[in-house]
């Protein structure tokens, strides 16, 4: 036998086509367990590709081993069951940053290594059934046979600081769960209908997912690719439309985060375009154990609530930090374009402790959007915000930069055209740098607006003949403000001081009308 004809042969037997295995690609059967076949006869040949050919088939959750790659060719359609039984036993799971036992996802694999969903074909989640359940769900209902199931395994899960999901006790599976998996690779396929979050790795090493389509309607908690305590992830060339964020990067939830303490770390966003969502990449609210060192670029919103957000609370603990965005082009944003929250939930200032989250070195650069407002920024009275900077930006907003509870912020060569309120408006805070910062369409308001601030130094501007005023002081703490190299010549009023600010304003060489 030749190299060549042994080379065909041996390919041949790597792929396992469900057809082979008793899966019907008319819908007409469910196919769990011809496809569990498929992946047990290739995986005791020590891996394979289980193969779909083109056709429509009905199945339950799948469950991959270690070197096996499912192949959904071009035409193919995974149907997945909604019927909730399909999904027991229940397997361990994360739900919302906390580890549970739960219905099984419709794709899963614990420590497996060396895993693949690939193909140009369609997997559809039908999760309305899902959907209707949870939010037609009332407290004080009798608990269905599903809930009483998850009640028993779940007796001494760690809850996080509202527990209300939890003690519900229905939790929806994630479409693709693999956990504590090496070398996750999903690519090509086209996604719909997720009972819950889409594409949810946890505590994964090596994850890349390239150029998925995903499409859920307006439907709860439907996000679309939600790395959680992964390490070295990939994320490019994906389309993604969903009913709540297209892209989160997660790290656990209050205690239950910080007891496993696993970051989310190394992760590349690239070259991915969001239409419908609450936001286009999100960090959190839950990452209790730690988000660092991420990179994302080269993307396009157009149509999410928000581009950029950052949440968390107190409670959470956890730490953010070493995030670079940059080449964001971002359209009919409904709310912010960037948000950074440390009160996503309300909740009363407390003593610094384990519990108390923190933002910091966080720097954003060419970015362009039409959006409602251009950014929020609320650290904690207890832990402001740290480090961020904002470089070669270009915002029409109906209202600017609202900022505060923070220190070391710093802007450099950015521009916002608002319609209302100043362009720029900070409380308490301090080391602030606005280095030529400019609005070509001011209003009635002082393009900034500060108040309480302290050791801010504003150079570099030249703001049009229409400002009426550049700089507005207010507030008891704001001092050590300085200005230079300014061209204030051309405006009505350069500065205006509230009574209250006592101290006046420092003015280096090259202010121009001071």
């Amino acid at each position: 036998m030749s190299l060549l004809t042994t080379s065909v042969v041996a390919n041949a037997q790597s792929y396992y086509n469900v057809l082979k295995y008793g899966a019907k690609n008319d819908s007409s059967k469910l196919a769990t367990t011809a496809i569990k076949n498929a992946i047990e006869a290739a995986s005791k040949a020590g891996g394979g590709t289980v193969y779909f050919p083109a056709g429509k088939y009905l199945t339950g959750p799948i469950h991959l081993k270690s070197n096996i790659t499912i192949l959904i060719d071009a035409g193919a359609e995974l149907h997945f069951s909604d019927n909730f039984d399909d999904y027991l036993p229940m397997v361990k799971s994360r739900y919302e940053g906390v580890d549970v036992t739960s219905f099984s996802p419709l794709f899963y694999a614990y420590k497996a290594e060396n895993i693949s969903i690939i193909g140009r074909g369609l997997i559809d989640g039908h999760g309305k059934k899902w959907w209707d359940f949870v939010e037609g769900y009332k407290e004080g209902q009798p608990r269905s046979k599903w809930q009483t199931t998850f009640d028993g395994l779940n007796k001494d899960i760690v809850l996080p600081d509202d527990p209300k999901q939890m003690k519900r006790g229905f939790l929806r599976p994630p479409f693709i769960q693999p956990m504590f998996c090496k070398n996750v690779l999903i690519e090509g396929i086209t996604i719909r209908n997720s009972p819950f979050w889409t594409v949810n790795p946890e505590f994964c090493e090596n994850v890349k997912v390239h150029a998925v389509t995903i499409n859920n309607p307006h439907s709860p908690n439907t996000d679309g690719i939600n790395p959680e305590s992964c390490n070295n992830v990939h994320i490019s060339d994906c389309h993604i439309s969903v009913g709540d964020d297209c892209i989160t990067i997660k790290s656990g939830k209050d205690e239950p985060g910080r007891k496993m303490a696993v970051p989310a770390e190394n992760y590349v966003i690239t070259n991915c375009t969001m239409l419908s969502g609450h936001g286009g990449v999100v960090i959190g609210s839950e990452m209790s154990g730690d988000v660092r060192k991420i990179t994302i670029s080269n993307c396009v919103f157009d149509g999410t609530d928000r581009g950029i957000r950052i949440k968390t609370a107190r409670g959470r603990g956890g730490i953010v930090e070493e995030i670079r965005v940059s080449n964001i082009i971002m359209k009919n944003i409904k709310d912010q374009a960037i948000v950074l929250d440390m009160q996503y939930a309300k909740t009363n200032v407390e003593p610094v402790s384990e519990r108390t989250p923190k933002f910091r070195n966080i720097h954003l650069s060419n970015i362009t959007g039409q959006v409602n407002q251009a950014g929020y920024l609320n650290g904690l009275e207890e832990m402001p915000i740290e480090n961020v900077t904002f470089n070669d930006i270009n915002m029409e907003a109906k209202t600017g930069f609202s900022i505060s509870n923070a220190n070391l912020i710093e802007f450099h060569n950015v521009t916002v055209n608002t319609e209302i309120g100043p362009a720029l408006k900070a409380l308490n805070l301090t080391q602030l740098i606005v280095d030529g910062f400019k609005s070509y369409k001011p209003n009635t308001a002082a393009v900034v607006d500060l108040m309480n601030v302290s050791d801010a130094f504003i150079y570099n501007a030249f703001p049009v003949p229409a400002t009426a005023t550049y700089l507005k002081l207010s507030g008891k703490t704001t001092k050590n403000i300085t200005l230079g190299n300014n061209n204030f010549g051309k405006i009505k009023a350069a500065v205006k001081k509230d009574g209250d600010v006592t101290e006046n304003v420092n003015v280096i060489s090259g202010d121009k009308g001071q």
